[in-house]
């Protein structure tokens, strides 16, 4: 199921073939469809070729198509409401507006006169009734990030809805996510063996955090400090799946290595590693069980099997926007609340945040928190969490030393 394309420069559709297997394709069993209707490839384009051809038509500025059928998003499309983007910073940025497209037969003309009047007034991403998604883009992975990120924040929902009430964004809220932060720059020089070890444990760690789906292509940032005020951080704005060792920002004092953009996040690492110089690492991450608390605003409980309670301790829920500086609700800085004893915080409506006196341990905890937080919601099915006693709190926190 699904299908993908691009338009060629000379007019030309290049799309995924009929009754193949997903994942057996090859560069071979593409198909391309030239602009007079002459098929070149060994097999039949797409069943869905009509409503590609017609976006195309429709939008000159499309160049690719993602269609797809992910169980959270065909939730929605089979109760006929549209995810709420505002839920999370940049996730509305990234889908675009969102449209609804009318039930009409799977291949037909139709079915391309439907959704193509979606898109030609201006809609990036489209759920289709009874079926599933289309998102465009500039390109296959533009339309393809739009894809994930919708996709997240109907699982964020889906799982936020278990708990409770979902709290969304304003415009004024979501705009202190796009604010920038500018450095001064430093002459890159070549890596010595310490940055080259680092920059090597970070990169299998965030591949392997987005292959466990504990970040998306385009969010997710991880640092580690070098010494003492500098640290290697995540870029901005670069494919988390694709990150080389060479794409990592290094950051010293209040410098940046030349030729590179970090995180947006980055003077909130600064201040962290300032405060807490037992903190060698930071992660922050959006995945969705865990944010599923962020956004309901429910208590995240971690007392629930010994490990989760000795590798998380007590997770606050801090109120949006003391992540960007913002004076929320009288509380201190947001660098000044993270220690070694309160090493994991959930930001609402926007990202869990977990630190460590190593890469392993913040990626340990980050890990923990997601699984942990899919049980407490998981166990909603069959009754309610009853969390490990105070009196075997205390007796962990003896024998472990915590």
């Amino acid at each position: 199921g699904g299908n993908l394309s691009i338009l060629d420069e000379d007019g030309s559709i290049w799309i995924t073939p009929k009754g193949v297997d997903k994942g057996t394709l090859t560069a071979n069993d593409i198909v391309r469809v030239l602009p007079n209707g002459q098929i070149d490839g060994i097999h039949e384009p797409s069943s869905e070729l009509p409503f590609h051809q017609a976006i195309y038509m429709a939008r000159p500025d499309i160049k690719a198509i993602v269609h797809a059928h992910p169980p959270a998003l065909v939730s929605f499309a089979i109760t006929r409401q549209i995810p709420d983007t505002r839920i999370i910073p940049k996730a509305k940025e990234i889908c675009g507006s969102v449209g609804y497209a009318d039930y009409a037969l799977p291949g037909s003309i139709k079915l391309g006169e439907v959704i193509s009047e979606k898109f030609k007034v201006g809609y990036q991403t489209v759920l289709m009734e009874n079926h599933g998604i289309v998102t465009v883009g500039k390109s296959l992975m533009h339309a393809f990030h739009r894809l994930e990120t919708l996709d997240f924040c109907a699982r964020i929902t889906l799982k936020a809805k278990i708990l409770g009430q979902i709290k969304t964004l304003s415009e004024k809220e979501l705009e202190l996510s796009r604010a920038e932060f500018s450095l001064d720059v430093f002459d890159k020089t070549a890596h010595n063996s310490i940055e080259k070890e680092i920059r090597k444990r970070m990169i299998s760690l965030i591949h392997r955090s987005y292959n466990q789906e504990l970040v998306t292509s385009m969010e997710g940032t991880f640092s580690e400090r070098v010494e003492g005020d500098s640290f290697i951080i995540t870029p901005w704005g670069m494919d988390r799946k694709y990150l080389s060792e060479e794409d990592l920002v290094l950051i010293k004092g209040d410098k940046k290595e030349s030729g590179k953009k970090p995180s947006r996040s980055v003077k909130l690492h600064m201040e962290i590693y300032k405060k807490n110089p037992g903190i060698n690492a930071i992660l922050i991450a959006h995945p969705p069980n865990i944010l599923a608390f962020g956004v309901s605003g429910k208590k995240f409980d971690s007392r629930t099997i010994p490990e989760s309670y000795l590798v998380l301790r007590d997770v606050p829920n801090l109120p949006y926007g003391l992540e960007f500086g913002t004076d929320t609700k009288g509380l201190p800085p947001l660098a000044e609340i993270i220690s070694e004893k309160i090493p994991v915080v959930i930001c609402e409506n926007n990202c869990i945040i977990t630190t460590g006196n190593s890469l392993l341990q913040a990626f340990d905890r980050l890990e923990v928190a997601e699984f942990s937080a899919k049980s407490v919601i998981a166990s909603k099915a069959i009754g309610e969490l009853i969390p490990i006693q105070k009196v075997e709190i205390a007796e962990l926190e003896e024998a472990f030393n915590i």
